[in-house]
C-alpha cells in the first residue's frame, strides 16, 4: 500500500519549503497559498482524521499554529489569522494557518455570489519554489536544528 502524500511529505521523500519541524508534526508552506504564509501543519505520523488525533499530539499542532499566527500577525500585519483542520483533500491529519487580510480568505463557497456552478480547482494557485522560499524567509520562523 503507497503512502499518502502528507506521510512522503513527512520523510522527505515529496519535497517541500519547511518552516518548522520536530519528531512529531511538520509545517510547510502550501504550494496553492490562499495567501502569502499559508502554511499546513501535519502530524508525522499517519491519523486520517481530526477527531483520532491523540490530544497531546492535537495540542502540539494548536500550539505550533498559535506561534505561527503570531508571526504571520506581524509579518503581513494582519488582524486575523485562521486556523483550522481539514481533511477533504488529503485523509492525513493537517491543519491550515492563514494570514487573513480579507474575512472572505477562508470562505465556504456558498458564500459565493455570481457564477451559477462553481469551477473547482487549484492548479491556477499554484506558485513556485522560489516564492515560497521567500515568504519562509520573510517569515524567519525558527526551524528545528535538522530541517
Amino acid at each position: 500500500m503507497s503512502q499518502c502524500i502528507f506521510c512522503r511529505i513527512a520523510v522527505k521523500e515529496v519535497d517541500a519549503v519547511i518552516v518548522y519541524e520536530d519528531e512529531h508534526i511538520m509545517a510547510f508552506l502550501d504550494i496553492g497559498p490562499i495567501r502569502p504564509g499559508h502554511t499546513q501543519i501535519i502530524a508525522k505520523s499517519h491519523v486520517a482524521t481530526f477527531e483520532e488525533l491523540p490530544p497531546a499530539l492535537a495540542a502540539r499542532i494548536l500550539h505550533l499554529g498559535q506561534q505561527l499566527a503570531r508571526r504571520m500577525k506581524q509579518v503581513y500585519a494582519v488582524d486575523r489569522v485562521a486556523f483550522l483542520f481539514t481533511g477533504g483533500d488529503v485523509a492525513h491529519v493537517h491543519a491550515h494557518v492563514v494570514p487573513m487580510h480579507e474575512k472572505t480568505d477562508i470562505t465556504s463557497a456558498r458564500y459565493l455570489v455570481g457564477s451559477d456552478r462553481p469551477v473547482w480547482g487549484s492548479e491556477h494557485l499554484m506558485v513556485h519554489r522560489q516564492i515560497l522560499e521567500n515568504v519562509r524567509t520573510e517569515l524567519g520562523f525558527v526551524t528545528s536544528p535538522d530541517v
